[in-house]
């Protein structure tokens, strides 16, 4: 007979081949041989999605979940369910409730359940060994007596509902943490943050507040407010709170993300020049700008005049019909002008030519001496305004020498 050289493998390579099958691949292995017997009952990663089974029957997929964990030999580090198909609860609280007895260090949950959220069982809180943690679509009540999650490195809650109280004591009582997503999440009022490991956090929603307390190691940065609740703050004369609290704790911040309506939530109250403390490391920076709010425009330039760093920056035209009120001061003529000594490229989509674009293309080209790089991409295709756009932009003035301009087609 030839040799097998598969089964003749180390048990590290095939269990590094099985884990890249779908699990109903890796369990059927077992009939091969005495050898391969019980090779997919030792894996520590499992993986359940629509290649588990042939039809789409929640109990046929509930089946071979029971199937394997019942089967099951060795501990299991990481569990991952993402079957688009509703699933029944009582079928995911005995796994769960498996998967507390085994050390889990990994769970992913992409749960859908007809009509409302899943509430996912109060054994999930006992699992201390976790270290990455993904919910989709569930109710997350942590018990009273909850004491974190002590060894959790990475969390996404995605369409989850939980109250304020849970989620700031769920970061309080996670002193690893260090990579957070918040996505659609129900129950928040405010989005506050208390984690000295933290380097990376994503937050799309609603919300209130922000409030960054102890994150002196966050990096990176991504804040997409849906609604604007910049109308709805009664803030006092003067006060610049919001703005001034959100990069107080930021100090080694690299990459600021700032989505929707976010921006107008930093430009509540009267606005400094710049920031009392720049941040010295930032290099990427990306905005939802509306050029029709000159507040917004205003609050761009304070912090362009606190990244000295700052090498690429990426402007998305948020269109709003609303009049423009009010000119913005860039400063170009006194003491106050912004020198972008680092920014080498920059990338500007959904403009249509107004004055105030123009003029703020016209700011960044004067006013950075190394820039390499400005892609322009207009909102709409139309030929007579394309032309004169581009007109307009050869004509700036360009500090750089090696400052080139590419229009890209809508």
């Amino acid at each position: 007979m030839e040799l097998d050289r598969i089964s003749n493998l180390p048990s590290d390579v095939i269990n590094k081949i099985l884990s890249h099958l779908p699990i109903r691949e890796a369990v059927r292995t077992s009939v091969l041989s005495s050898k391969w017997r019980n090779k997919s009952a030792m894996l520590t990663d499992l993986l359940f999605d629509e290649r588990c089974t042939s039809d789409q029957n929640p109990k046929t997929f509930a089946g071979v979940v029971d199937h394997v964990l019942l089967g099951h030999i060795s501990p299991i580090h990481t569990f991952r369910i993402t079957h688009s198909r509703p699933q029944v609860g009582r079928d995911i609280d005995r796994w769960i409730l498996h998967l507390s007895r085994n050390s889990i260090k990994e769970l992913l949950l992409n749960i859908k359940c007809s009509g409302h959220r899943y509430k996912m069982p109060s054994c999930l809180f006992s699992c201390q060994d976790l270290i990455y943690l993904a919910l989709y679509n569930c109710l997350l009540q942590p018990p009273s007596k909850f004491q974190g999650f002590r060894s959790l490195k990475i969390c996404g809650l995605i369409n989850v509902t939980l109250d304020q109280d849970g989620f700031e004591n769920l970061i309080v009582c996670c002193p690893l943490l260090e990579r957070l997503t918040l996505w659609r999440c129900d129950g928040l009022t405010q989005f506050k943050i208390d984690a000295p490991n933290l380097k990376y956090v994503h937050f799309t929603g609603v919300l209130e507040d922000v409030s960054l307390v102890n994150t002196l190691k966050l990096a990176e940065v991504h804040i997409n407010l849906t609604a604007n609740v910049a109308n709805d703050q009664r803030q006092t004369a003067g006060s610049c709170r919001n703005l001034l609290n959100f990069f107080v704790h930021l100090p080694r911040i690299r990459c600021l993300r700032v989505k929707s309506n976010f921006l107008k939530y930093l430009a509540v109250g009267v606005l400094p020049g710049n920031l009392p403390q720049p941040c010295l490391y930032l290099n990427f920076f990306s905005i939802d700008l509306s050029f029709n709010d000159p507040k917004e425009i205003s609050t761009v330039l304070c912090l362009l005049r606190s990244f000295p760093a700052l090498k690429e920056l990426e402007i998305w035209a948020r269109n709003e019909y609303q009049a423009v009120v009010g000119e913005v001061n860039y400063g170009l003529d006194d003491n106050q002008n912004c020198q972008l000594t680092k920014l080498r490229i920059v990338k500007i989509t959904g403009i249509f030519g107004a004055k105030a674009e123009l003029d703020f293309i016209r700011f960044l080209l004067s006013s950075s001496p190394v820039l390499e790089k400005m892609t322009v991409k207009p909102a709409a295709a139309n030929n007579f305004q394309v032309k004169m756009l581009l007109q307009k932009l050869l004509q700036f003035k360009r500090v750089s020498a090696n400052a080139e301009i590419i229009y890209l087609d809508p």
